[in-house]
């Protein structure tokens, strides 16, 4: 992927804002679509406020910082996207939706443009099939916060070329993060291992085994990991965690990726972990809390 090629990234939340932010920080230039407004603008902030704290801690310039902001362009129309030589999708975590986004951008785009989705979980040939692209077609998965975390998952579905495949590891490496080769299974690598874990966690908060605080000290403690992973669910959100086990279990058919009922209730309750608030924490207090359930 050379210097000028132009990146477009589809979805503009969390994770499309930062995908957004470090192929700016790169030099790419960036056009970055989401459905409204509103959302753009939320997500042009969140750039903009995580750039900002790279500058306090003297790791980016300030003439950096503006010239990352000036490589990205915000735009409603899914049409824009087809001057673009990659684009990254990071929408809603749902097959029908994503596959209706390829299937536009398909009749738009260049048959030379790749694309590559974001997603965690999903096939990436089911995705792909709806294209006339599948040997362009690949996934990047990137990892919250995408500035901070160094690791993006390239994966490999059963008509992706050699050439795309390529192609998106040298754009992961421009970016300055480390690529990992990854097959087409469900949960590729990282989330195949980590999910089970999560959800193991969770299950011993359920049956009594321990408390919250208990758990995380745990593994913390115990094993030197950085955060618990109770923390870590509320970190990643525990409706995305819900819906990653839901298709690990629809596509392995093992009772360790079946999410618990404890946690579908905490999700259906709002509760959905630092994004909203509270989760297996109370994200109000300073430092945060562990809930009563």
């Amino acid at each position: 992927m050379t210097s000028t090629a132009k990146v477009g990234v589809l979805g503009c939340g969390q994770m499309g804002s930062g995908i957004a932010q470090v192929a700016s920080v790169a030099g790419f230039d960036v056009l970055a679509r989401d459905v409204s407004d509103d959302q753009l603008a939320r997500g042009k902030k969140a750039i903009e406020a995580s750039l900002g704290k790279f500058v306090e801690k003297g790791k980016l310039a300030p003439e950096a910082r503006d010239a990352a902001l000036g490589r990205i362009r915000f735009t409603t129309s899914l049409e824009e996207l087809a001057s673009c030589d990659l684009i990254i999708e990071a929408v809603t975590e749902d097959l029908e939706l994503k596959n209706r986004q390829w299937t536009a951008l398909d009749l738009v785009c260049r048959p030379e443009t790749i694309f590559a989705s974001n997603t965690s979980s999903l096939s990436i040939i089911a995705m792909a099939t709806v294209t006339g692209r599948p040997d362009r077609f690949l996934g990047l998965h990137f990892f919250n916060p995408v500035p901070m975390m160094p690791l993006v998952e390239v994966v490999r579905s059963v008509a992706t070329s050699q050439e795309t495949i390529e192609a998106g590891t040298a754009f992961v490496r421009r970016l300055g993060k480390e690529p990992i080769a990854a097959r087409d299974s469900a949960g590729f690598i990282v989330n195949l291992l980590l999910i089970p874990y999560l959800l193991d966690a969770a299950r011993a908060v359920e049956r009594g085994v321990a408390s919250i605080r208990d758990v995380d000290l745990g593994m913390t403690l115990g094993c030197g990991h950085p955060m618990g992973p109770l923390a870590l669910l509320d970190f990643v959100g525990l409706d995305t965690a819900v819906k990653v086990g839901e298709i690990l279990y629809e596509e392995f058919r093992e009772a360790r990726y079946a999410p618990p009922p404890l946690l579908k209730r905490m999700v259906l309750a709002g509760w959905l972990g630092k994004k909203s608030g509270r989760g297996f924490y109370d994200w109000s207090t300073t430092p945060p809390t562990p809930v009563s359930l």
